[in-house]
């Protein structure tokens, strides 16, 4: 399987995916700079977290615009993988590819600590390994983490099973106490209607591995990896 990492000015995860591609899952990975026009022969485009474009103006906002936004649009349209980290799930709202919008968390901090997310959707690309309800400890960074939705489109992600992860305790409850952020329903991520684009916003790539003393987010790379290997993912 070959994956491209898109490396937008201030993104700072994108070699912490590209490791986890290439030295954990033993995968083929290229870096993606943020103005190539044409993605070809890749079958995952990851967006990794960051600060793209140091998030002066709003996270994602500029980044959106970047010539190589057209092409994972164009790559998502045609059924290809996307996934987004983080900043990059930021990216993915700003350039419509998921729905809602994020905003600056209910402490109005940034935030640096391990969270628990439960698994919402077990059918998806990226949770296909996963037991329905399988509670994952993830780790989260970020200040603008806060997803919102109106209630016309909650409804819709509700109905069409496209919220993949809620924040919730260590059994499992959901709670307003394991939101870290206020996201809306306690949202850490979401899929889009034909959830072959996920966006979340824990960092799976920050505990894939024993050496980290967590490896709960390798299930989310091993089931894109087993969703690939099964041909459901199409060539793009």
């Amino acid at each position: 399987m070959r994956f491209g990492v898109v490396v937008f000015p201030g993104s700072n995860c994108d070699a912490d995916v590209y490791h986890v591609l290439g030295q954990v899952l033993g995968q083929e990975a290229a870096y993606v700079w943020h103005r190539e026009e044409r993605l070809s022969g890749f079958d995952c485009v990851v967006l990794p977290g960051g600060f793209s474009y140091g998030d002066y103006l709003r996270t994602g906002a500029i980044a959106r615009f970047s010539p190589v936004m057209q092409a994972v649009t164009e790559f998502a349209e045609q059924g290809g993988l996307v996934l987004g980290i983080c900043n990059g799930f930021q990216i993915l709202l700003e350039a419509g590819l998921l729905p809602g919008a994020m905003r600056v968390n209910k402490t109005v901090q940034f935030i640096c600590r391990d969270v628990w997310v439960r698994v919402e959707n077990a059918g998806t690309p990226y949770t296909c390994l996963a037991r329905p309800g399988q509670v994952l400890r993830l780790p989260i960074a970020h200040k603008e983490g806060n997803y919102y939705c109106d209630p016309q489109t909650l409804g819709e992600l509700e109905a069409n099973g496209q919220i993949a992860f809620r924040y919730c305790e260590p059994s499992g409850g959901i709670t307003e106490e394991a939101n870290p952020n206020g996201s809306l329903a306690n949202i850490a991520g979401i899929v889009n209607r034909r959830g072959n684009v996920l966006g979340l916003m824990p960092h799976p790539e920050r505990c894939a591995e024993a050496v980290l003393g967590n490896r709960d987010g390798l299930v989310i790379w091993q089931s894109i990896l087993e969703w690939w290997k099964s041909g459901k993912a199409p060539a793009v």
